[in-house]
């Protein structure tokens, strides 16, 4: 069984416990639930240490890609193992990060998988740390700013590399896969959800191209914190945990 949720924000307690997703009492390791970025790797807290660790003693195994609200100097500095065809972290034995551009075979089924989004709550600027204005903008509501290092990180946005990895990913497998798992999406389906307050960028617009040249059969996200079909293959996931294997 294969399921898949929309952002969580370390908040895993509350979306994957019995009683909303009572599903998992039939589930094992060997069954899958995927959270379509914004998982919740933060700071190394006793707190955070504790969900992980409960996470890990659910009976399913949690797969995620990363979104924008992730400490990337933290998830990049992790081993990075193969696990199914493509390449992961391992957060702990059974709580695995899908990096970008992969392509993985699970239960049958071929994904590729890419996280990212751009921040869209930064209107007053990303500050470094020791900038007076942190100080003083900390407890002001109006005001819409991230914090360098501490809440956010330009890898947000991927680099070339990782572009380049999951086009060459995708042209070994003849551009065919039966799901794409992102954060973010593309430049169109965006600009037809939001009526244009969604803006491309350079991870959108290359969204687009995979977009016109993959043949898929479902695309999920998260990002949007709604829960909402954009069509009949690309669909947004906010609370709904969908079975879809």
């Amino acid at each position: 069984m294969i399921y898949i949720t929309g952002d969580t924000h370390g908040d895993w307690m509350s979306r994957l416990n019995t009683n909303a997703f009572p599903e998992q009492k039939e589930m094992t390791k060997d069954d899958y639930v995927i959270i379509a970025g914004d998982f919740g790797i933060w700071n190394d807290t006793k707190q955070e240490r504790y969900n992980l660790d409960w996470l890990e003693d659910k009976p399913f195994t949690t797969l995620f890609v990363d979104g924008n609200h992730s400490n990337f100097d933290r998830l990049y500095a992790m081993p990075v193992s193969e696990w199914h065809g493509g390449k992961v972290h391992f957060i702990r034995p059974s709580v695995i990060h899908l990096m970008r551009g992969q392509v993985f075979n699970i239960e049958g089924k071929v994904f590729w998988t890419f996280g990212g989004a751009s921040s869209h709550d930064i209107q007053d600027g990303i500050l470094e740390f020791d900038d007076p204005r942190v100080k003083s903008w900390q407890y002001d509501y109006t005001k819409m700013f991230r914090i360098n290092h501490v809440s956010w990180w330009k890898e947000e946005l991927p680099a070339e590399e990782e572009i380049e990895e999951g086009r060459k990913n995708l042209e070994n497998i003849d551009n065919k896969v039966d799901f794409i798992v992102t954060h973010c999406g593309a430049t169109s389906s965006m600009a037809l959800y939001s009526h244009g307050e969604y803006k491309a960028d350079i991870l959108t617009d290359y969204f687009e191209e995979i977009r016109h040249r993959v043949d898929f059969q479902k695309w999920f996200m998260g990002h949007y914190h709604t829960n909402y079909a954009i069509n009949d293959k690309e669909i947004i996931l906010y609370e709904q945990i969908v079975r879809i294997a």
